[in-house]
């Protein structure tokens, strides 16, 4: 068998098919056929990941939600831990480690992201499973069903349709809202109709959008306003794995015999198409990669399942890249290409980054700013005197009984942290502290020194903070 790179390629018979093509979205809607297949058992289970968007909210974690976006009290219950404004920066690297997660799947294999796990993707595919339950599980019988003349049975079903459609998007809303308030009290202030504004803001945006987006745009979402789909073009590079149709094994392209043989002059395309009918854009992927092209893969399933019936090998069309297709190159290993070990390295900085920040979390936050105007005073004693603010954030669930003194000068008196300050769980309780220090025994210049604050009964939590005295 010769070597990948001993096929001669013929460029020109991919420069001959390609073509742009974009379904405008004149006319019907795009109306792909449902069959089985490898592909199509990934994408099943790929967006069976949007149960955690749905069922997430209701789990429970020591008597509590198990996650909670607590926008009003800024904080974010993630299974016992509280996340507050201060702790943004380990929410801003799993953010990071997602997006670069994002580029460098584009880079391997397209718009995987797209045609596997995108919202709008998985709730249009829903959608039209269950407008295929009522009006037809084949195109040709949906077709015939919409020119169908109206009936009693027709208004009906189309009436179902809908009622199953906007439940989905209904729940869609409520869903949403449930991530950012008790799940279960959601549901009982829903029907009592006391539920806050912003909850049926909410279900209103979400309900209207599902609605409209996944059962009437549909695919034209992905063509007009999906900005990713736009920006995915500049991670593609000529190892980047896509759909794509093997021209030269397919054409020139010809019809099966009246015996079920093929010419052997002929490729191995017979030209029927179910490669189009079955993608959820409408495209034709032997025209060459298309801007609606998802890399969903059901036009390899599609493929497959007509070679294995002509007994011809798989493959005619495959995750494959243009240097394999158009210059016989086999595939580079992804530890060989430069773009995808700096997203993998930018990755392994973000989960490290998370994994410390999530096992180093300090049950308080202890800060001190220092009165800036006038940075200090002189008394009518002589004594040099700095004004500073104290600021703890309680981050544990109990009220901490916290007390205040100062290390690091000696010959220092101090007024305002006689008596110990309860802080409420998630509150903040700011004390004022003026440090004096005789002007006899003070030398010009910055003194360093510390802040400590110790919980009564808990000697596990103690902070320090540097601060600077100033004299003149």
């Amino acid at each position: 068998m010769s070597k990948l790179s001993e096929i001669p390629i013929k460029v020109e018979v991919y420069d001959a098919l390609s073509d742009w093509e974009v379904h405008t979205g004149e006319g019907e809607n795009v109306i792909a056929k449902r069959m089985k297949g490898r592909y199509r058992t990934l994408k099943n289970f790929s967006m069976s990941v949007w149960l955690i968007y749905f069922l997430g909210p209701y789990l429970r974690w020591d008597g509590h939600q198990a996650v909670l976006l607590d926008i009003p009290k800024q904080q974010f219950h993630l299974f016992g831990l509280t996340l507050y404004p201060q702790d943004i920066w380990v929410l801003s690297l799993t953010l990071l480690f997602f997006a670069i997660l994002l580029a460098a799947a584009t880079s391997i294999a397209g718009r995987v992201f797209c045609g596997y796990f995108c919202f709008q993707t998985v709730w249009t595919d829903v959608f039209t499973f269950i407008e295929s339950q009522f009006e037809g599980n084949t195109p040709q019988k949906q077709r015939k069903f919409n020119t169908a003349p109206m009936t009693t049975n027709k208004a009906i079903r189309k009436l179902g349709k809908h009622i199953v459609w906007l439940a989905i998007a209904i729940l869609t809303g409520i869903s949403f809202s449930a991530w950012f308030t008790d799940a279960y009290q959601l549901w009982g202030d829903i029907f009592s109709l006391q539920a806050a504004t912003p909850v049926w803001v909410a279900m209103g945006i979400f309900t209207f959008f599902t609605y409209w987006f996944a059962g009437f745009m549909r695919e034209q979402v992905c063509f007009w306003l999906c900005p990713y789909a736009r920006l995915q073009g500049v991670m593609y590079d000529q190892e980047t794995v896509l759909p794509a149709y093997d021209a030269v094994r397919g054409e020139p392209r010809g019809k099966l015999s009246r015996s079920g043989t093929q010419d052997a002059n002929k490729g191995s395309c017979i030209d029927c198409k179910l490669c189009v009918a079955v993608c959820p854009t409408g495209i034709d992927i032997r025209k060459g990669q298309q801007e609606g092209c998802i890399t969903c893969g059901l036009c390899i399933d599609a493929c497959d399942s007509i070679m294995d019936k002509i007994n011809e090998p798989r493959g005619l069309i495959r995750y494959a890249s243009h240097k394999e297709l158009h210059q016989g190159q086999a595939e580079v290993s992804l530890f060989k290409r430069p773009r995808v070990i700096v997203y993998s390295l930018i990755m392994a900085f973000s989960i490290i980054g998370v994994g410390y920040g999530f096992t180093h979390f300090d049950p308080t936050e202890f800060n001190v700013v220092h009165e800036r105007r006038p940075l200090y005073i002189q008394m009518s004693n002589g004594d040099i005197q700095n004004k500073y603010t104290l600021k703890l954030l309680n981050k544990t669930d109990q009220p901490l009984v916290v007390n205040y003194h100062i290390e690091g000068l000696s010959s220092a008196s101090v007024d305002g942290l006689e008596q110990g300050v309860t802080i409420k769980p998630g509150k903040v309780v700011p004390v004022t502290a003026l440090v004096r220090l005789p002007s006899d025994t003070t030398e010009s210049g910055l003194h360093e020194f510390h802040f400590i604050a110790t919980s009564e009964g808990s000697s596990a939590i103690s902070n320090r903070y540097k601060a600077v005295f100033i004299a003149p």
